[in-house]
C-alpha cells in the first residue's frame, strides 16, 4: 500500500510530531484541525472501537486515508482502569488531577502488584467505510511508582516506571522514549504492514 498522505485523527501538536518522526517522510501526516476543529464522540468501549471511529470520522471530514491512535493506561490491580477513559479520568481536568488520583486509588497497594502497561492502538482507513482497518497494537509493560517522576514527557509518565531502564518514562529523553513505547511498537507494526520498515 502506498500512502503520500494521512489525516491524523488528532488535535494534539504534539502527537503529530511524534508520529511523524516514527512514520518517516516518505507518508505526509496532516492533522485532522486543517479540516475541523469538532472532536467525534468516544463511544466505544475499547481502544480499538475508539481507534477505528476516530479514523472513520477524520477520513469522512477530509476525504483522505486516515490514521488514529487510541492509547492510555491499563493498572492491573484496578481491572485494567483508567483504561480507554485515562485522559479523562479525573474528569477532565488535565494531567495533574489525573496522576493524583491515580496515586491516590493505590495508596495501599505494595509494589509487587502494581503492574500496569500503557496501551496503543492504531488503525488505519483508507476511507470513512474502509471495511478492513489496518490495525496494530502496542504495549508496554511496567509498574506504577508511588510518586512522580521525571521532566519528559505527559500524562502519566512521571508514574510509569520502566524495568528495562531502571527509571520512569518521564526521566526518559524523548528520541528514547520514542524507541521504547507503546505507540513506538505498534508503529513499528504499522510501518512493517505498509512496506516502510
Amino acid at each position: 500500500m502506498n500512502f503520500q498522505q494521512l489525516v491524523l485523527a488528532s488535535h494534539n501538536a504534539g502527537k503529530l510530531k511524534e508520529l511523524q518522526a516514527m512514520l518517516g517522510q516518505s507518508v505526509q501526516l496532516r492533522s485532522i484541525g486543517e479540516f475541523s476543529q469538532v472532536e467525534p464522540e468516544e463511544t466505544g468501549l475499547s481502544f480499538v472501537e475508539n481507534a477505528i471511529l476516530k479514523a472513520r470520522n477524520a477520513a469522512r471530514i477530509s476525504g483522505l486515508p486516515a490514521l488514529a491512535d487510541d492509547s492510555g493506561l491499563a493498572v492491573d490491580f484496578l481491572g485494567g482502569a483508567p483504561g480507554i477513559y485515562s485522559a479523562r479520568y479525573a474528569d477532565g481536568k488535565g494531567d495533574a488531577a489525573n496522576n493524583a488520583k491515580l496515586l491516590d486509588a493505590l495508596k495501599d497497594v505494595p509494589q509487587q502488584e502494581r503492574g500496569a502497561q500503557f496501551v496503543c492502538v492504531l488503525a488505519l482507513v483508507r476511507h470513512a467505510d474502509d471495511p478492513l482497518p489496518i490495525l496494530c497494537e502496542g504495549l508496554w509493560h511496567g509498574s506504577i511508582l508511588f510518586e512522580a517522576s521525571g521532566e519528559h514527557g505527559f500524562g502519566y509518565d512521571p508514574l510509569f516506571w520502566v524495568p528495562e531502564r531502571k527509571c520512569s518514562s518521564a526521566d526518559l529523553a524523548p528520541a528514547d522514549k520514542n524507541q521504547l513505547s507503546h505507540r513506538a511498537r505498534a508503529m513499528a507494526l504499522l510501518r512493517q504492514r505498509l512496506g516502510l520498515a
